[in-house]
């Protein structure tokens, strides 16, 4: 059984995370933190198009209709 959690842990150590190593030991600010702000234009971009839906609905008189 704990063959099971050492595969895992190589899978996630020396597999999955080298890209982040690499991020880390860059040496410069910006390319340690691309993914940062990758994950904040994308929340940028949905949180624009939630604001547009929401004045869609809003306009069309149906966002708080009584039950």
């Amino acid at each position: 059984m704990t063959e099971i959690f050492h595969t895992i842990d190589d899978l996630f150590t020396n597999g999955l995370f080298l890209p982040m190593k690499a991020l880390r030991f860059s040496g410069s600010w910006w390319g340690s933190n691309i993914l940062n702000w990758g994950f904040i234009v994308v929340g940028l971009v949905y949180f624009a198009y939630w604001m547009k839906e929401s004045k869609k609905f809003k306009d069309q008189g149906t966002e708080d209709l009584p039950k």
